[in-house]
């Protein structure tokens, strides 16, 4: 689907069609999946097309002024999300393999416009979950690394990141496993844990 397509025939009607039912419904635009692979990063074809450029030809397309809040995913991190460098993989200066890569990356694509939301923000580990299949990428991420960094992007997106509206942890118990390990990004861990909420709770003041 265009951004121009996106805009005009999916968000600006459900946008209008939800305000005139409830003017207080927050509308969250859809969150593309962080991306490179059709042109490093700013390409787009009729095979796809870069989050960066998406978001810059939705923007293009009026597409401000048909939500409340940039729809953002950030799930590939294997570091803290305080970093801003020194991710080990390759092409560690992409804009995504960051928290604030990712922040600053869409919020200039929409030009300051709009919040960001966070409608889907997870850590990968395979510690305690038997694997992560071909998700090998986070092999190194242990559960209390897991912990930690969501710790730290919530207290970001609460404190630091002005520009950061909401944030939903990807995920809190799905049990998936194999080709799509979700559980490995799960909240709660296998045994019934939670070690990340123990340090989220005096975060939100819970």
């Amino acid at each position: 689907i265009s951004p121009t397509t996106y805009v005009n025939q999916m968000l600006k009607p459900a946008y209008q069609a939800i305000k005139g039912a409830n003017s207080n419904v927050m509308v969250i635009s859809g969150a593309p999946a962080p991306t490179g692979f059709f042109g490093g990063g700013n390409g787009c074809s009729g095979a796809g097309c870069d989050d960066r450029p998406y978001m810059q030809q939705m923007y293009a397309a009026g597409g401000a002024n048909f939500m409340d809040c940039v729809g953002i995913h950030y799930n590939e991190g294997v570091i803290s999300p305080n970093a801003r460098s020194g991710d080990p993989r390759g092409n560690s200066d992409f804009y995504s393999r960051y928290y604030w890569g990712m922040v600053d990356t869409y919020a200039a694509a929409m030009q300051n416009s709009r919040p960001l939301c966070f409608t889907e923000l997870g850590y990968l580990s395979g510690d305690d979950v038997g694997g992560i299949g071909a998700f090998g990428w986070a092999a190194n991420t242990s559960v209390s690394e897991h912990a930690q960094w969501l710790a730290e992007a919530v207290d970001i997106s609460k404190n630091q990141a002005a520009n950061v509206e909401m944030l939903i942890v990807f995920n809190f118990d799905i049990q998936t496993s194999g080709a799509d390990p979700q559980n490995g990004f799960a909240m709660i861990r296998p045994g019934g844990g939670c070690p990340s909420c123990e340090l989220i709770k005096p975060i939100m003041g819970r």
